[in-house]
């Protein structure tokens, strides 16, 4: 079972992320939850272009995927579950939660640390939010991302099977929490309990500095509800509100070249956690 999922890891990746892509898409077309602001063509370009690129440089920076990596630590028994012993059931199900834990953890920090937040901020610098939001991250951040994905695989020594599922719950997830898609009010109440939902995640993607430094979760939802980060709705509504954050407002800053140089523009502003008790603008 692992050779398989070690040998077609990417096959299952991209059938699981075409699959989830396209249901979600069409379901924009056929229930949207609000009207998008921009222009389609330029902003798919510029989020589907950035995935091109960090799947390219990921590979060349990180020439073993997380995935390789469990492997690896299994046959030498790094990490806890390998020199505990733990049941192969436990064990996967144990990775896939602490993983997304961890994943949790990280969202927190590039919130928190102002020069992580430059990186992370052209995530939220989407003036709209759809299915491709979900992917829209900066190549610095990505390594950083896969560099913690793995120390942490490493650590607790997951299965190689718990990283394929989580790899790919994951990215199903935050396409379906970035998708701009109208759920019925009772299913997303029952829902956000157990996955995080678009309406839940929207928030998250405010202009207001206080909502954007909410809801963090991006497949389950309990770690906001422990830690105090979860906000129910936003104040304006979520036909009101405004999507993004207070720089690259131009239109012109959604091509892919512009998404690339954010992290280096303009000031940090008041984003970053605790951000306005620090003194002087960086």
């Amino acid at each position: 079972m692992t050779d398989f999922i070690s040998t077609n890891e990417m096959a299952i990746r991209l059938s699981f992320f075409f699959g989830v892509f396209s249901l979600m898409a069409a379901f924009e077309l056929i229930a949207p939850r609000r009207a998008l602001s921009q222009s389609k063509a330029v902003r798919w370009y510029g989020n589907l272009g950035i995935v091109v690129l960090n799947t390219l440089i990921a590979r060349i920076v990180f020439p073993l995927a997380p995935v390789a990596v469990a492997v690896v630590a299994a046959e030498r028994g790094w990490g806890i579950f390998n020199v505990a012993g733990v049941a192969p059931g436990l064990a996967i199900v144990a990775a896939v939660v602490i993983l997304d834990f961890a994943i949790y953890l990280q969202h927190v920090m590039v919130h928190a640390v102002p020069m992580l937040w430059r990186l992370h901020r052209m995530h939220h610098a989407d003036l709209d939010f759809d299915v491709t939001t979900g992917a829209r991250f900066h190549p610095v951040e990505i390594i950083l991302s896969v560099a913690i994905k793995i120390a942490v695989i490493v650590l607790i020594g997951a299965p190689a099977v718990a990283v394929v599922i989580f790899e790919v719950v994951l990215n199903a997830t935050a396409m379906f929490n970035h998708s701009n898609v109208k759920l019925p009010l009772g299913l997303d109440r029952v829902l956000r309990l157990f996955v995080v939902t678009p309406d839940m995640h929207r928030v998250h993607h405010s202009v207001l500095p206080h909502e954007t430094n909410s809801n963090f979760g991006f497949n389950l939802p309990w770690w906001d509800r422990l830690f105090g980060t979860y906000r129910d709705q936003p104040e304006q509504g979520h036909d009101a509100m405004t999507i993004g954050i207070d720089l690259f407002r131009e239109p012109a800053e959604l091509h892919l070249h512009k998404m690339l140089a954010q992290p280096f523009m303009g000031k940090t502003g008041e984003y970053p956690i605790n951000r306005r008790d620090w003194g002087k603008d960086l």
